[in-house]
């Protein structure tokens, strides 16, 4: 079966040129990078869930995440400034596709209820937000030892100039969107 990567050089490059007629071939949009957050919210204030997060969402994007600290405090979240409030990953060349293939392939068939994409996640400089409520839809994350379920945020960021050019491009490239 060919992977992302594959379909993107061997098939879509030329669909989009035909499509759209851009003059070369590095004038065709891509992925340039995906990005994977994780609020702790609720979980940050339970004891040992930072490190399931970590532990976890380092399993599934394969590098280790960054944390992300609140910028000021805000009472009525009971937060203070500095404190961890997140995590994100952001991914880039093989690693990225290799993300993009567990994703698409196999993780969003996993969900429940799953009908598609909506195209409507597509924002206007090209980006894909794909919200996930349980990190469990993974099958890195399959085992006995999970004593949270928490949700992430994947965003797949690419250089097209309009939304219709990234609608097309992630059609091309596989991705379940709804007609």
């Amino acid at each position: 079966m060919a992977t992302i990567q594959d379909i993107y050089k061997k098939e879509a490059i030329s669909a989009m040129r035909d499509r759209f007629g851009y003059p070369n071939i590095m004038a065709v949009p891509r992925v340039t990078k995906v990005v994977v957050h994780v609020g702790t919210g609720r979980l940050g204030r339970e004891k040992g869930s930072d490190e399931e997060v970590v532990k976890y969402l380092s399993i599934i994007t394969g590098q280790r995440p960054l944390s992300c600290a609140a910028r000021t405090s805000i009472a009525s979240f009971k937060t203070r400034q500095g404190q961890v409030i997140g995590y994100k990953v952001t991914l880039r060349g093989k690693r990225m596709y290799d993300f993009l293939e567990r994703l698409v392939v196999t993780a969003l068939p996993r969900t429940r209820d799953f009908r598609g994409l909506d195209p409507k996640a597509v924002d206007q400089g090209g980006a894909l937000t794909i919200g996930i409520r349980e990190h469990i839809i993974f099958p890195e994350t399959i085992g006995e030892d999970i004593r949270f379920i928490f949700g992430l945020e994947t965003t797949v960021n690419t250089n097209a100039k309009t939304r219709d050019e990234a609608l097309a491009l992630f059609r091309l490239l596989g991705f379940p969107l709804k007609k």
